[in-house]
């Protein structure tokens, strides 16, 4: 695993890349663990995200956007991974990057909504009771 790491850079997406942030969305919106993203939203959030690509190839392997929503309160969205790639670390990285660029921007609080709950609390993540969004989101 250690060797598939450093063969990964995860770095800030660009338009270039929504359609291979499309294919990996897809694949988790088929199963309905992940939601569903219009491409026009894909490039207007551009902005939020990261992607993993293969030094190997450029190819990108993994994404995941930070969606900051108060001064102190950020979300995880869209942490998907090439399922071939499951396993090698790659999600940790995303989410790693994603961790530090809300500690760089001053938000404190990070949330996810997600059917990965595993996942989540192995990078420190707790479960809470409450909804940390309006109802409205927490439903969909």
């Amino acid at each position: 695993m250690p060797s598939e790491q450093k063969a990964i850079t995860v770095r800030r997406a660009r338009t270039s890349d929504v359609p291979s942030v499309r294919r990996l969305v897809d694949t988790y919106a088929q199963n309905r663990i992940l939601l569903d993203k219009a491409n026009v939203t894909l490039y207007e959030d551009i902005q939020e995200f990261w992607v993993a690509e293969r030094d190997e190839d450029a190819a990108v392997i993994g994404c995941g956007a930070l969606h900051v929503m108060w001064e102190d309160l950020a979300e995880v969205r869209t942490l998907a991974v090439d399922p071939s790639f499951k396993g090698a670390g790659v999600g940790h990285q995303v989410l790693g990057k994603l961790l530090q660029t809300a500690r760089w921007l001053g938000v404190r609080k990070v949330f996810c909504l997600t059917f990965e709950v595993d996942f989540f609390m192995k990078h420190g993540f707790v479960e809470i009771g409450e909804a940390p969004v309006d109802t409205d989101v927490y439903s969909e």
